[in-house]
């Protein structure tokens, strides 16, 4: 939002961190898929139970990290969401507060050139009594 030093807000940071965080997310839950899933081929090749035992537990384990990595990706894009909904109330906010005191800006020069006016009136009354 700052648009003087080029710097980004800190919403608009954290808003970027988060993205990057669920994108990150996104990509190594696309691994854990593709690795769950030659998992299952093997298990499918093999016929030893004791195999196919330790290959369950694998195969349980990473469904569990795709489960959890899809969580965490939507309380990313939901937290993104809400940082988006705030910074859009933010410069509503500026925007008004912006039009407040060019308002107030326009009143004070208004101000100025009547007190100008006034003093020059006063100088002119002063002048025609001397």
């Amino acid at each position: 939002m700052d648009k003087y030093d080029g710097e980004p807000s800190p919403r608009e940071r954290e808003r970027l961190k988060i993205r990057r965080d669920s994108d990150s997310k996104a990509a190594q839950l696309a691994k854990m898929e593709k690795l769950m899933q030659q998992t299952k081929d093997l298990m499918d090749k093999r016929t030893e139970s004791g195999s196919e035992k330790v290959q369950e537990n694998l195969v349980e384990d990473l469904e569990e990290k795709v489960r959890s990595s899809r969580r965490h990706r939507r309380n990313s894009l939901h937290q993104t969401q809400m940082l988006e909904s705030q910074m859009k109330t933010v410069k509503g906010e500026l925007v008004g507060t912006l039009d407040h005191l060019q308002e107030l800006r326009n009143v004070l020069q208004r101000s100025q050139q009547k007190a100008e006016e006034r003093k020059a009136a006063m100088e002119k009354l002063a002048a025609g009594l001397r």
